[in-house]
């Protein structure tokens, strides 16, 4: 494992750990929730580099997980067995995702999906208070998942998991996770607590013109041509679909196939929360990504917001746009994860009355 520097001063906060911690999302959600996040480990630099520049007192690993001894960690972060309070992390899903198995129709090998037996690993070494895992709702149909379950169980973990929709959680999203939380040798229970759903209009009704705001997550210019210029401009605003366009601008992909991925080329509604922010979200070609009423896709910025990041939250200047899409668009969504790491914190508090 590679060197990493030595965490001197805990804080009388509850603990965690995040594994997989891409650009930050669960963290973020962690530390608004009154957790602190002590080690975070991605193998992706690029996610890195945003995690790093907003959470700069975490230690961060950029390295395999499967080349991490739990042992020498835990004596980095001066942790003991059973000391740590929360363990959470979102193993890579894409091998899970019911895109990559053309919905669900047949699945795609992936060695990716092996890592949540890594995730498994970090527990039995740690053993830490409490657990909590979210993953594309894909992953319950997965014997790795019934493997995962059964054997946290057989560690004396009492949990459960559901399938939820972010929107009911405080995202202006709709999202569907499957989040997994237990406690060793403890009742926990996953929060039910909805908040108001936040719709497109919350999130992004009163930012400033994107091009010239001087966020450059906001003014990443545009490259299209100029039919599908003309093609954007004629869907009707605030839900617009491509299925309402003249025939003279129906792509002949589109024409070939009319009835698959009918969001694509399509406008988002005030007032309702967004589609599933993706990787591909700053394209029209990849789904339900034009903004309400302006003729182009939403921004980077607005992407992240939809996503739950704060609007200040730091991403990397000079990387390309597509990179940044895909960073933002696999993010956890962080009021999701705050909402159930509020509730795991709670329920803490109550097992010392």
């Amino acid at each position: 494992m590679k060197k990493i520097r030595q965490q001197h001063d805990l804080s009388q906060k509850p603990s965690a750990i995040d594994l997989f911690c891409g650009c930050g999302g669960m963290t973020e959600g962690l530390k608004q929730a009154g957790f602190q996040v002590l080690w975070g480990n991605d193998v992706a630099a690029h996610p890195l580099m945003a995690y790093r520049a907003n959470h700069p007192e975490v230690l961060v690993a950029e390295e395999d997980i499967r080349q991490i001894e739990c042992r020498e960690l835990m004596g980095v972060l001066g942790l003991k067995k059973g000391g740590l309070d929360l363990l959470a992390g979102c193993p890579p899903c894409q091998g899970f995702s019911s895109i990559r198995t053309n919905n669900g129709r047949y699945s795609i090998p992936d060695e990716r999906n092996d890592l949540i037996n890594d995730y498994l690993r970090f527990v039995e070494a740690f053993r830490p208070k409490v657990v909590m895992l979210e993953n594309v709702p894909g992953l319950k149909d997965d014997t790795r998942f019934d493997k995962f379950v059964a054997t946290m169980a057989d560690f004396g973990y009492q949990g459960e998991w559901k399938i939820l929709n972010v929107a009911n959680y405080g995202v202006p999203q709709r999202r569907r996770r499957l989040i997994y939380v237990a406690a060793y040798k403890k009742s926990i229970l996953i929060s039910t607590k909805e908040n108001e759903n936040r719709t497109v209009r919350d999130a992004i009704g009163a930012l400033p013109a994107a091009g010239r705001s001087g966020d450059y997550m906001h003014d990443f210019p545009e490259k299209r041509t100029k039919k599908i210029q003309e093609m954007i401009a004629l869907i009707p605003q605030n839900g617009g679909s491509r299925s309402q366009l003249p025939d003279k601008y129906v792509l002949p992909c589109h024409k070939r196939n009319p009835k698959g991925f009918k969001d694509v080329y399509g406008r988002m509604a005030w007032d309702k929360p967004s589609p599933t922010i993706t990787g591909g979200c700053a394209s029209p070609s990849k789904g339900r990504f034009l903004h309400p009423e302006e003729n182009r896709c939403i921004t980077l910025r607005e992407a992240s917001l939809l996503q739950g990041f704060p609007i200040n939250y730091i991403f990397p200047v000079g990387l390309p746009k597509d990179r940044l899409a895909l960073m933002v668009g696999n993010a956890l969504p962080v009021p999701f994860i705050y909402a159930h790491a509020k509730e795991i914190r709670q329920q803490m508090a109550n097992w010392k009355t």
